[in-house]
């Protein structure tokens, strides 16, 4: 060993005690931070195999029997479908199947005056509960009772209530052989009422959220300036809601294409087809007639399309607040 090479290690100062403490301490929390990923891994991992399982998995299915034209009579297997492999032609069958077309009709038809409605009702009732007043903890919960009922439940009152000898009849001082469910005017009204008597009171929620989200400085200032409560409403208030009222539009108008229970109950999609809707023209696909691979081309297209739907909504609302 040389001169100079002694004179280097003799001269290198050993390394502190609180160095060597902080690189223990740091190895030892590196460790912690990988076992605490590798712990966190195995905790998600049922849940992203479950959902691998209830959503992914259901949906390659349906996307490869709607290429197909198996159904259950066949015989086979829902696996060996590729052996009656036919190119999508069950999505060009559905651009001219009338039924289809016209239950979607229907559907919409409900959606346009539905919504409105009960848009509108939300809003009024959001606006009154703006304020105190005495009791109002007790018409809150009054308010959303229906909401927690069961659709078929609900579809069982309001059918027991437009009977001809029910109480609607009997109110509005009508003849026994009035009919609601079976006329084919009617039939599609008493859903609607139906529907708007359950899913007002989630409207209203929403919307009330959005109400007392407004800044309260901002009303009194409005107050102090003149303005009445009428316009504080307008120039204030619906402003700052729009992306609620945006998310509370698509959010029922895409639940509005998902109602089976009421109707089912209520008509069961009669008198005729009248008041049948395409959760109910799908169910009668499936079921009574087994065309399983037609019916799995147009739940795709129709999730496909209320997906781009809402996400158009859901985006707009989101600009809207930034």
């Amino acid at each position: 060993m040389t001169d100079a090479t002694a004179e280097t290690i003799t001269d290198t100062p050993a390394e502190p005690a609180s160095a060597k403490a902080n690189r223990r301490s740091r190895g030892y929390w590196a460790g912690v931070a990988h076992d605490s990923r590798k712990l966190g891994f195995w905790f998600v991992a049922p849940a992203v195999l479950l959902l691998l399982f209830i959503v992914v998995f259901p949906l390659a299915m349906q996307l490869y029997l709607s290429l197909t034209w198996w159904t259950p009579l066949d015989g086979v297997r829902w696996y060996r479908a590729y052996e009656s492999f036919n190119s999508g032609d069950n999505y060009a069958r559905l651009l001219t199947d009338g039924a289809l077309w016209a239950a979607l009709g229907r559907t919409v038809l409900l959606m346009a005056i539905a919504v409105p409605a009960q848009f509108l009702l939300g809003l009024g009732l959001a606006y009154l509960f703006m304020e105190q007043f005495v009791g109002r903890k007790f018409f809150y919960s009054i308010l959303l009772t229906p909401m927690m009922i069961v659709p078929a439940v609900v579809g069982l009152i309001f059918f027991l209530l437009f009977q001809g000898t029910g109480p609607v009849n009997d109110t509005l001082r009508l003849p026994t052989s009035f009919a609601w469910l079976t006329d084919v005017h009617r039939a599609m009204l008493a859903v609607i009422i139906a529907d708007t008597w359950q899913w007002t009171p989630l409207m209203f929620l929403i919307l009330l959220a959005g109400m007392l989200g407004v800044p309260a400085d901002q009303l009194t200032a409005g107050r102090l300036l003149g303005a009445s409560n009428w316009q504080n409403f307008c120039k204030i208030v619906l402003p700052r809601m729009k992306s609620v009222i945006a998310i509370a539009l698509v959010l029922r108008s895409v639940e509005c294409f998902k109602i089976f229970d009421v109707i089912f109950v209520m008509t069961k999609g009669g008198p005729g087809v009248e008041t049948e809707t395409i959760s109910l023209f799908l169910y009668k696909k499936t079921f009574a007639d087994l065309d399983w691979s037609y019916v799995a081309a147009i739940g795709l297209t129709i999730l496909f399309s209320l997906s781009l739907i809402a996400a158009r909504g859901l985006s707009y609302a989101a600009k809207r607040k930034g």
